[in-house]
């Protein structure tokens, strides 16, 4: 179900979209660059904030990386209730983590679910996710692109854009 929301105040505000990194992504780069290629974590924030900084609406990234449930759940509370969207690539905590399931649905908010892999074409126990059921979607497969994906539809969707406003 979407719903656009429109950013703050007219748009003299950005609208915010939380981005979150699971345990792991921090090695990209170097962590098995035949299954994630050479593309580090720093080259796919770079490039989801020049998309935003592109996009035709006040957008404002909060973006982080953990390798601790705990501080996403953290991250989640904190920031999920004032983003309009949250884009996440959960890493391993996708097929276990409840408490990371359960803080994303608490918030109430549109979830984009990102896989740089094809999870479903590796190992059985990839092919399950905890995430998945309270996701708007999911995009796996696409490595960067994916990430540019999920952010081009959130922004597209639960992002009021100037143009809108006028």
């Amino acid at each position: 179900m979407s719903e656009r929301i429109p950013a703050a105040a007219a748009s003299s505000e950005p609208s915010t979209i939380l981005v979150l990194h699971g345990p792991n992504l921090n090695l990209l780069g170097t962590r098995e660059p035949g299954v994630y290629g050479s593309v580090t974590l720093p080259d796919i924030n770079a490039h989801l904030r020049q998309r935003a900084d592109q996009a035709s609406a006040l957008v404002e990234l909060v973006i982080h990386q953990s390798n601790h449930e705990g501080v996403l759940v953290d991250l989640i509370q904190e920031h999920g209730p004032r983003s309009v969207a949250i884009v996440i690539n959960p890493g391993a905590l996708t097929h276990y983590s409840i408490a990371l399931r359960d803080a994303l649905a608490a918030v109430a908010r549109p979830v984009i679910e990102v896989h740089l892999s094809n999870v479903h074409a590796r190992e059985e126990f990839r092919h399950h996710s905890v995430v998945a059921p309270i996701a708007v979607g999911q995009i796996a497969g696409f490595g960067k692109d994916g990430y540019a994906m999920a952010l081009d539809y959130a922004i597209r969707q639960y992002v009021v854009s100037e143009e809108d406003n006028q």
